[in-house]
C-alpha cells in the first residue's frame, strides 16, 4: 500500500519517565491524530525471545547495542517512501518483541520518540525536527518506579537495581549529552504549554508548505 510521503518526522527524545510519549499524544492531540503517525523506539528492542526469561532480565535495554537500528531506519525509510510498515511492540514483562495487528500507515507527520534517538546519527539526519526533554532526574526516577511496578510487574528492588546499574550510568552517557543535538529543549515535556504551543506552530507550517 502507498500514500503520499509525510512531510515531517519529529524527534523526541530524553530520559526514561521523561514524558516522551505524553508528549507526542499531546502533540498528536493538538495537531489531529488522523495527520500523525507515532513510532516508539521501545519497539525496536532486539528481539530476545530466544534466550532464557533470566537472561533476558540481565540486558542492558539502556544501551545504544539493545536496539535494532538497522530496523528503525529501514522503517522510518519505507514511511518516507509513503509506505506501510509492520506495527511493532515490546513485551517488557516477557522481554520479547511482538508485532501487533494491523500497520504504521504513513501520515503527513511522523513522531519517533525514544530515549536515544538522538545518539544515532542516521536517526538525526532523517529528522526534520529534534525536541529533547530534560526533565528533573527525581521526577523521572519516581515516574519510572510507578510505571515499572505497576505496569509491568516488577519489585521495588528489582527496579531500583536497575535503575542504579545500567538506567543512570547509560543515562549519563548516552542520552544526557545527545542533547546537544537537539533544536529544542523543553523542560516539563507536555506541561510545558509554550514549548508545546511551539512545536504545534513548526508542525502546522510543515504542513502548510506541502
Amino acid at each position: 500500500m502507498r500514500a503520499f510521503p509525510p512531510r515531517g518526522i519529529i524527534g523526541v527524545a530524553g530520559g526514561t519517565a521523561s514524558g516522551k510519549t505524553r508528549l507526542a499524544r499531546a502533540v498528536a492531540a493538538r495537531v489531529g491524530p488522523e495527520k500523525v503517525a507515532i513510532l516508539s523506539q521501545d519497539a525496536y528492542y532486539h528481539d530476545p525471545s530466544h534466550l532464557p526469561l533470566p537472561e533476558r532480565a540481565l540486558i542492558n535495554y539502556d544501551h545504544p547495542r539493545a536496539y535494532d537500528g538497522e530496523l528503525l531506519v529501514s522503517h522510518l525509510d519505507a514511511l518516507k517512501r509513503g509506505e506501510r510498515v509492520p506495527k511493532l511492540a515490546y513485551d517488557f514483562v516477557a522481554h520479547a518483541r511482538v508485532t501487533l495487528d494491523g500497520y504504521v500507515e504513513p501520515r503527513p507527520i511522523v513522531l519517533l520518540e525514544g530515549i536515544l534517538i538522538l545518539d544515532d546519527e542516521r536517526l538525526r539526519d532523517r529528522l526534520d525536527i529534534k525536541i529533547f526533554i530534560d526533565a528533573d532526574p527525581d521526577v523521572r526516577v519516581l515516574r519510572r518506579l510507578r510505571r515499572d511496578i505497576l505496569e509491568r510487574g516488577r519489585t521495588l528492588e528489582s527496579v531500583t537495581r536497575q535503575y542504579l546499574e545500567t538506567v543512570r550510568p547509560m543515562h549519563l552517557e548516552f542520552t544526557e549529552p545527545s542533547k546537544r543535538y537537539a533544536d529544542l529543549i523543553v523542560p516539563q515535556g507536555a506541561e510545558n504549554q509554550v514549548a508545546l504551543d511551539l512545536v504545534v506552530a513548526r508542525i502546522q507550517e510543515l504542513l502548510a508548505d506541502g
